[in-house]
């Protein structure tokens, strides 16, 4: 079939986002879970007036519960973490953490003692909950490849069609051979009567220099690939992102035998099936 670039940019989709793609609940339960004990330790200082002698009692039980203190404020326990100071000099939080002064800092200086003394949260449990619900979207942007490679891996699925996930060059020896001393991890491996066909798969939302970086990636990296005997590189790429990076598209769509968007797969798809 005849390539259309322009077929190509217009078939682009607007999202590769499932709903289980905004938020991992899975995760977010486990990540309560490890600390779920020292949160419901902490409840404890929940509506005292008197909140620097509970903190004083709780610390002298037991100082490691304020440990995880930081997530309280929609932050995790990171080394590197700094604040400044009145006189404008920089320290690290997790410091304040290894002491009760320093806890009382951080609770006074951060605001959660009005919090906790006003009872404003119920259940640090619950907040915590809450707290990583809204962390996680930060990690959306690592999901997408997930889901990516998720999304084909149900297409080709459906259409019975057999394939590996994640399949390192080192496995077949020629293959290395060609690409020398750099190893690929290739995302898909589908292996019909005719070749063995390795598979990329990406969505790009935005622009940026990661589509460019791709694009003049595979540009190189295809030619290789299908100069070993049965083997074909194949790109499936997606996503409105590429709008601005249509040039550098256009130049890998015009190199690379076999590219695809989701709308265009539907050819490969049928293609394989008449070589299994």
């Amino acid at each position: 079939m005849k390539k259309n670039f322009d077929l190509f940019m217009s078939q682009l989709a607007e999202t590769n986002a499932t709903l289980d793609f905004y938020t991992d609940f899975s995760k977010i339960r486990e990540n309560v879970r490890s600390i779920e004990i020292k949160l419901n330790t902490l409840n404890y200082l929940i509506g005292k007036t008197d909140l620097a002698a509970a903190v004083k009692e709780l610390w002298d039980n037991d100082k490691r519960v304020f440990s995880i203190l930081d997530i309280l404020i929609a932050t995790r326990q990171d080394q590197h973490k700094k604040y400044l100071d009145d006189m404008g000099k920089a320290h690290l939080v997790h410091e304040l953490l290894d002491s009760y002064e320093g806890v009382m800092k951080f609770l006074n200086e951060t605001g959660l003692t009005d919090v906790l003394k006003n009872k404003d949260i119920k259940n640090l449990v619950d907040y915590v909950f809450g707290v990583e619900a809204g962390l996680d979207t930060h990690a959306r942007k690592n999901r997408s490849g997930d889901i990516t490679e998720l999304l084909l891996h149900r297409i080709l699925t459906a259409n019975g069609i057999e394939h590996r996930m994640e399949v390192y060059s080192h496995e077949y020896p020629v293959l290395q051979k060609a690409l020398g001393a750099d190893e690929k991890r290739f995302d898909f491996v589908i292996e019909t009567k005719r070749c063995s066909y390795l598979v990329e798969v990406n969505f790009y939302n935005g622009g940026g220099s990661k589509p460019n970086e791709v694009a003049r990636a595979y540009r190189e990296l295809s030619p290789i690939v299908n100069k070993v005997d049965g083997f074909e590189f194949v790109w499936v790429t997606d996503g409105q992102g590429w709008n601005s990076a249509r040039n550098k598209l256009e130049e890998a769509y015009n190199e690379i035998d076999r590219m695809y968007n989701f709308e265009s797969l539907s050819e490969f798809i049928k293609e394989i099936q008449s070589e299994l």
